[in-house]
């Protein structure tokens, strides 16, 4: 199973739950699981935490940490725009294309192999949302791609602190 995992996952681990500066096993555990394959981030992804400031944008410019992590691939424009036209809305405007910002291509990359990749967010499901207002987990399901949070992903992958 490659895991796909959203901006939002990296930044409130790094915010709310394992600080870079506090927790460096699980930054370091991260990083060994993009090295093995397991994890990965499409670029589109990776760009909206990277252009920030503070540790996370910092521990992201580390070369061997951007080789293991970013997805090395290119997004299907079809896909894309499937993801965009039938998971949000056919008609977007510019300003909700914005709005949605890059979660659809989490979607597209996915879709390229659905039953062998899954969507790591923070989102939670809102089915009543429309447009640009609907969430990660709701476009993902209308697709039959498999979308989990950050602490399903750390139990499937056994992430531990101290232990074996």
């Amino acid at each position: 199973m490659l895991y796909l995992i959203d901006a939002n996952t990296l930044i409130r681990a790094d915010a709310d739950y394992y600080p870079i500066d506090r927790v460096p096993q699980f930054w370091e555990w991260l990083h060994q699981r993009a090295v093995a394959g397991d994890i990965k981030m499409p670029f589109e992804i990776f760009y909206e935490v990277y252009r920030g400031t503070g540790a996370l944008p910092e521990w992201l410019s580390d070369k061997d940490v951007q080789e293991a992590l970013i997805l090395d691939e290119v997004v299907e424009a079809s896909d894309l725009q499937d993801v965009v036209s039938r998971g949000y809305a056919p008609d977007l405007t510019d300003e909700e294309l914005e709005q949605i910002g890059a979660d659809p291509f989490l979607a597209a990359y996915a879709l390229k192999a659905p039953r062998g990749r899954a969507v790591v967010t923070k989102e939670t499901s809102r089915p009543s949302a429309k447009r640009q207002n609907r969430k990660l987990p709701d476009v993902c399901s209308d697709f039959g791609i498999r979308w989990i949070t950050d602490f399903v992903l750390y139990k499937e992958l056994d992430f531990r602190i101290g232990g074996t």
